[in-house]
């Protein structure tokens, strides 16, 4: 039987946190009392400046995005709910056969709402130019190119920002996640 998307998030994440014990580098940041996240770990110096580790943290309650599909009178796609929504994260570096990417996560409510209206802001560009909808999902090191979830088929797609998609990546979003493996960052 074919993964969730949520069962590939998780083996994703436990892959990333095995990698992170023996690269610390990648869990660890300048601590920042403005933004603040459940995914500080406990216990170190939580002063503004100070560097302090940070592992992602699942969710208790999920987010459904009900407001953000009736803002776009839109159902979207509901592995990119599943996605968005499972954990708190920073973005995580990693590596899929087609090159390197990094994975958008979400920090805390605020980033929350602000990658919701960037997805807004996603769409309603895609709908101007008359393209297929679809839905960042990662960043590439190529400038300007992004992966997206389409939005009608689920298949995750390479694409440069304002054009159509150039590549199917994945024939979908669990598939994706099974066949990347946490980097160091890289660009």
């Amino acid at each position: 039987m074919p993964l969730t998307v949520n069962q590939a998030l998780d083996e994703f994440i436990q892959r990333f946190i095995r990698f992170s014990k023996t690269h610390p580098e990648v869990t660890t940041m300048e601590y920042d009392a403005d933004w603040p996240s459940v995914c500080y770990r406990t216990g170190t110096d939580e002063t503004s400046g100070n560097l302090i580790s940070w592992e992602p943290v699942l969710r208790d309650q999920i987010t459904d995005f009900s407001e953000l599909s009736a803002a776009l009178e839109l159902t979207l796609h509901p592995d990119v709910a599943m996605f968005y929504t499972r954990y708190w994260s920073d973005n995580i570096f990693a590596q899929h056969p087609s090159g390197p990417l990094q994975i958008l996560q979400a920090w805390n409510e605020d980033d929350l709402s602000r990658l919701q209206q960037n997805i807004i802001g996603h769409i309603l560009m895609k709908r101007r130019l008359r393209q297929p909808e679809t839905i960042f999902i990662a960043l590439t090191d190529q400038e300007d190119f992004i992966l997206s979830v389409d939005n009608q088929t689920g298949a995750v797609m390479l694409e440069q920002v304002g054009l159509q998609p150039k590549e199917q990546v994945s024939s979908n979003l669990a598939t994706f996640l099974s066949e990347i493996e946490p980097t160091l960052p890289h660009f």
